[in-house]
């Protein structure tokens, strides 16, 4: 079987990492794959480095026809038995349009909870021959929208968790690195700066967090177009400042996330969340939004606790709670390691997309 994957994203995090996984596995199985990508993007580097073939082309978004006949020649030369696409900016609708006048069975992989028009849903999931959801949250967002049963299937994100793990080792470089001192109790959150994330929720909880916990400080990571604006409010408040930082992105999340008390992610709306699964595989509790797949990832009481989106003052007492416990996050955190392992390994997630592409190859 070959596969040629179509991923849009310049970064290397969120749903370009799940394609490397994706890719390197399908690999170790025997199946030919390869990607086609933006110039220059990192994913395009982190492929190459497993040995995979990459073709790198102009992808300038929604607006973009010009993907139809790049995709199409590539096609061309390839050959591929799926066409396997796996963002937005426009990769979603040329890219399906492409394989669909190529005559190639064509699978949209779907990673966003946002609600879309039912006309415009209609119209846009008639092109791929199959949808894949990386949580049950989307799939009941489709469902909803009226994008047929048969035609989605779920298949949850993964997390490497041989590189994501508990363990302290790293607490005294974590401590230099963000000049904390040794009673700090410390919240992370990593997310794009973006509304949707819930950053002002978090800045809204916090005053009710240090009034209790003086010694707790905060380290926003990541990046976005609300940096400047968070950065700004932190600046001008004396509650905030000196205990919030904004630490840029960072490529070594697996060192930093074993060493937070808690993670917090009061998300408006959420695909999933790779981050959330990151830090549970980290022995890390978590505080999320009862919104789209996090429900998927932290099980109340078991893991962490969920809020409903912009709640603020329960924001504030869950934070509260787990740092008031040692005992009960070292205990979260162990059940979140172990529900990470059971629900979303990187073998689950190969197979599952591999069993699509096996469904569509016989309908062919």
């Amino acid at each position: 079987m070959k596969v040629l994957h179509v991923e849009a994203g310049r970064h290397l995090y969120g749903g370009a990492l799940q394609v490397v996984f994706l890719m390197r596995g399908l690999a170790q199985r025997g199946v030919h794959v390869a990607l086609a990508c933006p110039q220059g993007s990192a994913i395009a580097a982190a492929v190459r480095e497993l040995g995979l073939p990459v073709h790198e082309m102009p992808m300038r978004g929604d607006a973009d026809i010009g993907l139809v006949g790049r995709l199409r020649q590539l096609m061309r030369e390839m050959e591929p038995d799926v066409l396997h696409l796996h963002s937005r900016r426009g990769c979603d609708t040329w890219g399906a349009l492409a394989g669909r006048l190529h005559g190639v069975p064509t699978v949209l992989s779907r990673r966003v909870d946002n609600p879309e028009s039912k006309l415009w849903a209609a119209l846009k999931y008639r092109l791929p021959d199959h949808v894949v959801t990386i949580s049950q949250g989307i799939r009941e967002v489709l469902l909803r929208e009226g994008v047929p049963e048969v035609r989605i299937t779920c298949v949850p994100s993964a997390v490497d968790t041989a590189q994501y793990r508990p363990g302290r080792g790293e607490l005294r470089w974590f401590r230099e690195e963000f000049k904390l001192s040794d009673e700090s109790l410390v919240i992370g959150m990593a997310a794009q700066f973006i509304e949707r994330k819930g950053h002002v929720t978090l800045l809204d909880a916090l005053p009710a967090v240090f009034a209790r916990h003086p010694e707790a400080r905060v380290l926003l990571l990541g990046q976005g177009p609300l940096v400047e604006s968070i950065q700004q409010r932190v600046a001008a408040d004396p509650v905030l400042a000196g205990r919030v930082q904004l630490t840029g992105f960072r490529r070594d999340l697996d060192r930093v996330l074993p060493c937070l008390d808690v993670l917090a992610h009061p998300a408006y709306m959420e695909g999933l969340g790779v981050a959330l699964l990151q830090a549970a595989a980290c022995g890390v509790p978590i505080v999320g939004g009862r919104t789209g797949g996090i429900p998927e990832i932290v099980q109340p009481g078991l893991n962490g606790e969920l809020i409903e989106p912009g709640d603020v003052a329960a924001l504030a007492g869950a934070l509260n709670d787990l740092l008031d416990s040692g005992e009960r996050r070292v205990r979260m955190g162990a059940a979140g390691r172990l529900w990470v392992e059971k629900q979303f390994s990187i073998d689950a997630m190969v197979e599952g997309n591999l069993a699509v592409y096996l469904r569509q190859t016989k309908k062919r």
